[in-house]
């Protein structure tokens, strides 16, 4: 079930966070991405913190992503970590190019 739910949420040519609300690493997270422009559905943030599947779903971000801490942050189908990965891509003037390779900036 948590399989199913993650792999629908990440297929395709958007950015999903899994994210926990009150987690200072998902608000870094969330902040980085907000500087970029978005296409409309191309940003989804996803909160997982009192779903009934939440242990469920941390379990299969482990055994997809090698770690089940939040936020995992997908580009596409593709893990790129968490939120100091996301703000060292940033930094780095690398996560523009691949947000723009999937095609979810205006």
């Amino acid at each position: 079930m948590a399989q199913q739910f993650v792999e629908t949420k990440i297929k395709g040519d958007k950015v999903v966070l899994f994210i926990k609300r009150h987690c200072p690493y998902c608000v870094t997270a969330e902040e980085v991405l907000s500087k970029y422009q978005f296409k409309p559905g191309h940003l989804e943030s996803i909160d997982i913190s009192g779903r009934s599947d939440m242990v469920g779903l941390q379990d299969y971000f482990l055994e997809l992503t090698g770690a089940r801490t939040v936020p995992r942050v997908f580009i596409g189908e593709e893990c790129i970590g968490g939120g100091s990965d996301v703000a060292a891509l940033h930094e780095s003037g690398k996560l523009k190019s691949r947000l723009q390779s999937i095609g979810a900036l205006q």
